[in-house]
């Protein structure tokens, strides 16, 4: 799941000061499952918008939507006969949202609401943390299913760097050392000489470093 948070009020309130009316859009996906963009989040800013707006002198008139996904042309179509009502269009879904908005109304202002952080899930109400740094590449199958990308601090792939202590990592007291973790995990089964295998370096040709990615199911395209 794609983690996010809302930017703040004042961030908010700096990219529409010019406008006067806006359509604020949500998603039903993500970011509403992280309780930051979905139709409870959308009406909440609103109403907080054009109250702080109104305390201004500067009354502003905010319509809500909230659509199924802005990462699908099926549901940004839903916005068709209404964008070019707007001055500008804020979208409260995570970074995709707000491209494909634009792509598919180039004539409209579109401005974000959120701030996307990573892939990650709920590991107590309210507290989502990172899993998956989106290599392109997944490698959790030598780590008993725990994956050093995306939770080693360095992303090191063979080992700790020596600089952990207590299971905690260097970079502060209270971020997991993932590697003291797949040793206790890999001791406890009695397959430690799993990590003494020697593995080929990785291909970073398939995360961001290769340039913008794509996914193609030959099965699905018309």
């Amino acid at each position: 799941m794609i983690i996010a948070d809302r930017k703040s009020l004042e961030e908010i309130q700096d990219m529409i000061k010019e406008y006067k009316k806006i359509l604020l859009v949500g998603c039903k996906g993500c970011v509403t499952v992280c309780n930051v963009g979905g139709a409870k989040e959308v009406g909440v800013l609103a109403a907080t918008l054009k109250i702080a707006r109104k305390k201004d002198g500067n009354p502003i008139e905010i319509d809500e939507k909230t659509i199924e996904r802005q990462c699908d042309p099926e549901y940004v179509e839903q916005l068709r006969d209404i964008f070019d009502q707007y001055d500008a269009v804020v979208s409260m879904a995570c970074g995709v949202g707000p491209q494909f908005l634009s792509e598919a109304y180039p004539s409209q202002k579109f401005f974000p609401a959120v701030n996307t952080k990573f892939f990650g899930g709920a590991v107590q109400h309210g507290i989502w943390e990172e899993r998956c740094a989106g290599c392109g590449t997944c490698v959790i199958h030598h780590y008993d299913g725990l994956c050093p990308i995306a939770r080693c601090s360095k992303s090191l792939q063979h080992g700790p760097c020596g600089g952990s202590a207590d299971g905690k990592c260097e970079i502060a007291k209270d971020v997991e050392c993932i590697w003291d973790t797949i040793v206790k995990k890999k001791i406890e089964q009695g397959r430690l000489e799993d990590l003494r295998v020697i593995r080929a370096p990785k291909d970073w040709q398939t995360a961001r470093d290769g340039g913008p990615r794509k996914s193609i199911r030959e099965e699905l395209v018309q």
